[in-house]
């Protein structure tokens, strides 16, 4: 039995080997299209990046325990130097906002699409290993990520439309 098993591990080395190379070629063209697409295709009042009442302003995702795993998956814009830094620092400059904003609609829309090409793994993918690829990829790789946008956006326009607020505040005072 401990012979059987030990013929088997280079096999399953192989089938993580071939989930890795697809997940890396599909996460890597489809980052590059979004980090490609304009920004001003993307309204945050709109369908489907609006925020829906169920979600009561992103905090349903709260039940989720999301402040407690959100910050340790990985972020792109850490290991590419080029990207949006996705992380709100002093900088809250409505521009910055916006552009923040328009930032998470992106990846949304990004883990979506890759959540829609999944049933490739049905393809690529030994029997068996095929569905639980699947279902792996869309569940770890995509769903969380889609989770914490819908959970930081509303959070993000929140604080804009106050810096917009202070903005004209200001601006009132002023002249």
């Amino acid at each position: 039995m401990f012979v059987r098993l030990l013929l088997e591990i280079p096999a399953f080395f192989g089938i993580v080997l071939r989930f890795g190379l697809i997940c890396a070629v599909m996460g890597v063209i489809n980052f590059c299209i979004g980090e490609s697409m304009p920004r001003k295709n993307f309204d945050y009042h709109a369908f489907p990046y609006r925020t829906f009442s169920w979600e009561k302003g992103g905090m349903i995702y709260q039940k989720l325990r999301i402040q407690k795993w959100k910050d340790r998956v990985p972020d792109m814009s850490r290991y590419m130097p080029k990207t949006f830094r996705k992380k709100l620092t002093i900088m809250r400059s409505p521009d910055f906002l916006e552009g923040l904003i328009a930032e998470t609609c992106v990846a949304e829309m990004v883990h979506w699409v890759l959540t829609l090409l999944s049933p490739i793994f049905l393809i690529l993918m030994p029997r068996v290993w095929n569905w639980i690829s699947m279902v792996l990829y869309v569940l770890v790789g995509n769903l969380p990520f889609i989770i914490i946008q819908r959970y930081n956006r509303p959070r993000l326009v929140m604080i804009l439309e106050r810096q917009l607020a202070l903005e004209r505040q200001k601006a009132r005072a002023e002249g």
